[in-house]
């Protein structure tokens, strides 16, 4: 096709283009015409990998100043492909890569070669194969190059190519990039399993976990986990995402009306708050190593006036101040010590731990309530903070009757969510927010079993 043809086309399809009523659409022609404008992208994306493939091989560096990028004034090709297409670098670089694994080469005699990856170029031309397919596709085979016979390899480009545009015999529904990568991957480790060791090594090389400087009230997480690390934090995640405010507290007629409620929380908060429990059940445990005698525990500092008004408090290791909330729950959870310090910065008094659940009540309570007290909460017993029904500061006392357990989540937000609870002859009773039950009726709930177990053993009189 002529320069000129391919100016006049995409001048068509733009006119096309310019008037959209998607919104009128019925649902059959926006899901044929979604598909037949998907078709159209593939064709541009096509060309548009050609046209980069072309641009580089025009701006090679043997060239100098004669290249075409360099004469246009940029420092590579990629810098000349964003100019012209407002492309981010990393798109701009997946068409160079794509490219040059798909490119066709010319012999002297001028007569073309077959490019790397063949059967993925003539399926990226026919508009069957999409990009982000070729990609995956190719990413994972081309380090295979050196290494596996080329039959094989030619083997496994055809059959994914096949999955990829349906076109397989086993199967004419067409593969998503996202399994096309999958599918790769397992045929690289089959047809190489010794070359994952290099990879492996490398990772092991660039693992890590790091914290990050305190920004807006956040400490940004980075680093890299290894795959089976990685693998055992999403199971782990897996087994504790669960909605907390399920429905489970009404009875079958009250929910008659009602639709199930979703956590209020993004699955990412959710991860944050399960990664807290774990680090307070891990902090709990007698394997965990000390840190100057005692388990790891984080000390937040503030003056005894503040501690009665509602201050600020400050943590150890930590440079924001926490909030009157955030030291109220801490407290709440983990106690309490007076250090009377005199003007010269002396320790004139060290008072000795108040407020603080003991090892012995933990155990009673955890053996009553069973996990979090919140209807639908899954977070295990081993995880909760045991929080005082009656505030410590209002005269509540430190014992099992005025105590509960409370996942961090629900103890940080229980004087705002609308649940609330309250005990009654030292047994815990949980009411509802009025969107979820408009009785507000107070209801005994625990996850304990043996609870459980003596309810239903009770003995039933009168309707």
């Amino acid at each position: 096709m002529s320069s000129t043809a391919l100016l006049d086309l995409a001048g068509s399809v733009a006119a096309a283009l310019a008037d959209r009523p998607v919104d009128g659409l019925g649902d059959e022609a926006l899901l044929g015409i979604t598909r037949q404008v998907e078709a159209l992208g593939r064709s541009v994306d096509a060309l548009r990998v050609a046209m980069a493939g072309e641009i580089a091989a025009r701006s090679r560096t043997e060239d100098g100043p004669a290249g075409l990028a360099a004469r246009k004034g940029c420092r590579s090709a990629n810098e000349l492909l964003q100019r012209l297409t407002q492309a981010s670098s990393a798109n701009t670089a997946a068409r160079l890569t794509l490219a040059a694994l798909t490119r066709r080469g010319t012999t002297l005699s001028g007569a073309r070669m077959p490019a790397m990856f063949d059967h993925v170029r003539a399926a990226l031309e026919t508009g069957d194969l999409g990009v982000d397919a070729a990609l995956a596709l190719t990413k994972n085979l081309a380090p295979l190059r050196d290494r596996v016979h080329p039959d094989a390899l030619d083997a496994a480009e055809r059959e994914l190519v096949a999955a990829a545009t349906g076109s397989s015999p086993d199967s004419h529904v067409e593969a998503s990039a996202d399994e096309i990568r999958i599918q790769a991957s397992v045929w690289r480790a089959t047809l190489d399993p010794i070359g994952l060791e290099p990879d492996e090594a490398h990772a092991m090389a660039k693992r890590g976990f790091r914290l990050g400087p305190e920004r807006n009230g956040l400490v940004p997480v980075s680093g890299g986990l290894l795959p089976e690390a990685a693998g055992r934090v999403k199971r782990l995640f897996d087994a504790y995402l669960t909605p907390t405010t399920a429905p489970a507290f009404l009875t079958d007629e009250e929910l008659a009306d009602k639709n199930a409620v979703k956590d209020p929380r993004t699955k990412d908060q959710q991860r944050h708050d399960v990664l807290i429990g774990v680090l307070d059940a891990m902090a709990r445990s007698g394997d965990t190593p000390t840190i100057g005698g005692a388990a790891p525990t984080v000390l937040v500092t503030m003056r005894a006036e503040d501690l009665e008004t509602g201050g600020a408090g400050y943590a150890d290791g930590v440079e924001s101040p926490l909030s009157p909330t955030t030291v109220k729950q801490m407290v709440c959870s983990g106690g309490t010590q007076k250090v009377l310090i005199g003007r010269n910065g002396r320790i004139l008094k060290l008072g000795s731990a108040e407020r603080c659940f003991t090892a012995p009540q933990r155990r009673a309570i955890t053996a009553r309530d069973g996990g979090c007290r919140i209807p639908g909460c899954s977070i295990p017993a081993g995880w909760c903070e045991v929080h005082h029904v009656i505030p410590a500061a209002e005269g509540g006392p430190t014992h099992p009757d005025n105590g509960v357990l409370l996942c961090w989540f629900h103890h940080r937000t229980i004087d705002t969510s609308g649940w609330a609870i309250r005990m009654r002859a030292g047994a815990p009773e949980v009411q509802a927010p009025p969107w979820l039950d408009h009785t507000r009726r107070w209801r005994p709930a625990t996850k304990s079993r043996i609870a459980l177990a003596m309810r239903l053993g009770r003995p039933h009189h009168g309707p």
